[in-house]
């Protein structure tokens, strides 16, 4: 029997038809839970956004149409477009460069939280069958010389093609995309190799060479026999609506309301994802200025050693996103599983002991990041001891689970949030001879099913409040509050002051007293409690 070999423009053109068809069905669904496909012009424009994604695509395969290239880029496209589009279904997410750089520097550990039996089906179904049929399907490619005319032609064709779609219904595809700009960031897999783009584009845009120096001139501006111990909780994806604290009608903080901490219950964060929100509120710049920046600088961190303070960075997480490579940063380790967050404090006493001596005697601060609320798997992220609230939910498919045992499975998470906390608290003031203080700060917020949106990572511009609305939680010593000049209670009663995480690094240097020219006091979110 002979096989009739075809040309690849064929190819190109039939998986770029399945991409725009069958992987872009979290586009559809938005189209179609917006109302757009039952206006009088939606079967229209349906028909010119698959027709410009198809278009597209066979503009991007007809570039690669060479023996060595064609197959195995169209598989991976194939495979690719299958991935994301399960993800965008699971959990309302879309794809930009944040969540690329977020599922980059994602760990083992919560890459394994993901994946299930349940992907199995769209990334079969979607991906790995019509990939195969692209293996098996029977190609006739020219020389070189020839087929590079081709490509170009099949490439303008394909883009001719675009374009023609898009005058077929511009009024209203330009009217949705203004709109409803969540689409652009649907539209697979244009996406995810747009956001690729743009990950990949931006050390060229920035400064090479060494990081911008910050904070040279810094020095504490205290002398006390009795050196200061800080310690700074950084959370993980922490909803300050669901913190008890904060007016929640669940008891998910009693141990912090013992002890009488307080709690600024109106802060922001300055991103929807770790990647972006850790080495952006670290940053003197604040978020804005740090998203537009042209140059890295150093961070909080490097100020406070510039000030001759011991800085320690424990890590329970995905780690520092850099923010801890020039201060002495340690892992929790647990063997092949999940460190539960108490094991942050487990060894510290040894591990700030380790730090230089001199460095010690001026003052110490201790960066805790927590495992938190992580998701989706949220039932892991709390000990059988914390679970306050049942039956939770116990899958990685948010969508499966009822509202309330996604909420119970979340809130039992911060039920033991709160009490590391309180541990962490109870430790502080166990330590002899220092003037003790922590702060809690968590890194974004969450979505937990709120107009269908799960976890967290929408670009800034479309994420909800409940995404950016974090947690923000003080506690100071009776020796910390003279050393400082703030008073607790004068911080109670600022609990509705508007905070965010622009105010985190010019906060911890007041707090301290470190004296430097990078600090801005109408960015300290305590001075308001002290003495000017």
């Amino acid at each position: 029997m002979t096989v009739t070999r075809q040309s690849p423009a064929v190819l190109v053109w039939a998986a770029s038809g399945w991409i725009a068809l069958v992987g872009n069905l979290p586009l559809w669904r938005e189209l179609d839970s917006l109302g757009v496909l039952h206006s009088a012009g939606g079967p229209t424009l349906a028909l010119a956004l698959a027709g410009v994604i198809a278009a597209a695509v066979a503009a991007l395969l007809s570039v690669v149409a060479w023996r060595p290239t064609l197959k195995p880029l169209v598989v991976a496209l194939l495979l690719l477009t299958a991935a994301t589009m399960h993800f965008m279904l699971r959990y309302h997410v879309v794809i930009d460069s944040g969540m690329l750089t977020n599922a980059l520097q994602t760990d083992s550990r919560e890459t394994a939280a993901l994946l299930d039996a349940g992907m199995l089906l769209p990334m079969v179904g979607a991906g790995v069958l019509p990939a195969w049929l692209v293996w098996r399907w029977p190609v006739r490619l020219a020389g070189w010389r020839s087929q590079s005319l081709r490509n170009a032609g099949m490439a303008v064709l394909a883009l001719a093609a675009a374009a023609a779609f898009v005058m077929l219904s511009y009024q209203p595809l330009a009217s949705a995309m203004r709109n409803h700009k969540q689409l652009r960031y649907l539209m697979n897999p244009l996406n995810s190799l747009y956001a690729a783009g743009v990950v990949a584009s931006r050390p060229f845009a920035r400064k090479g060479g060494p990081m911008a120096p910050l904070g040279a001139d810094a020095k504490l501006a205290v002398s006390s026999s009795r050196p200061a111990l800080f310690v700074l909780v950084l959370g993980e994806t922490g909803r300050s609506g669901n913190f008890g604290l904060n007016g929640y009608p669940r008891a998910t903080t009693p141990e912090l309301a013992a002890l009488g901490v307080a709690s600024f219950r109106n802060a922001w964060s300055c991103g929807t994802s770790t990647a972006a929100s850790v080495p952006c509120m670290f940053s003197h710049l604040g978020r804005e200025a740090f998203n537009a920046r042209a140059q890295d600088h150093e961070n909080l961190l490097d100020v406070l050693q510039h000030a001759g303070l011991a800085v320690l960075w424990v890590d329970n997480q995905a780690g520092c996103k850099g923010v801890c490579d020039r201060v002495m940063h340690v892992t929790t380790q647990c063997g092949a599983g999940e460190c539960p967050d108490e094991s942050l404090l487990e060894g510290l006493d040894e591990r700030i002991a380790a730090l230089p001596a001199e460095r010690r005697a001026r003052g110490v601060v201790v960066v805790l990041h927590q495992m938190g609320s992580h998701g989706p798997a949220y039932w892991q992220r709390s000990p059988p001891a914390y679970k306050r609230f049942a039956p939770e939910c116990r899958s990685v498919n948010l969508p499966d689970c009822s509202p309330g045992e996604l909420l119970n499975a979340y809130d039992n998470s911060v039920v033991y949030t709160d009490h590391v906390l309180a541990a962490t608290v109870r430790w502080l003031k166990a330590q002899q001879g220092h003037d003790t203080a922590m702060l809690y700060v968590a890194d974004h917020g969450e979505s937990l099913g709120e107009n269908s949106l799960y976890l967290h990572g929408l670009p800034w511009a479309l994420a909800p409040d409940v995404q950016k609305h974090v947690p923000w939680v003080t506690w100071l010593s009776g020796d910390f509050e003279r050393r400082a000049g703030v008073a607790m209670d004068c911080l109670k009663g600022r609990a509705d002051a508007p905070l965010t995480h622009d105010h985190l690094f010019h906060s911890v240097l007041g707090l301290l007293q470190v004296q430097t020219s990078a600090y801005r006091k109408d960015l300290d979110a305590y001075r308001g409690c002290g003495a000017d």
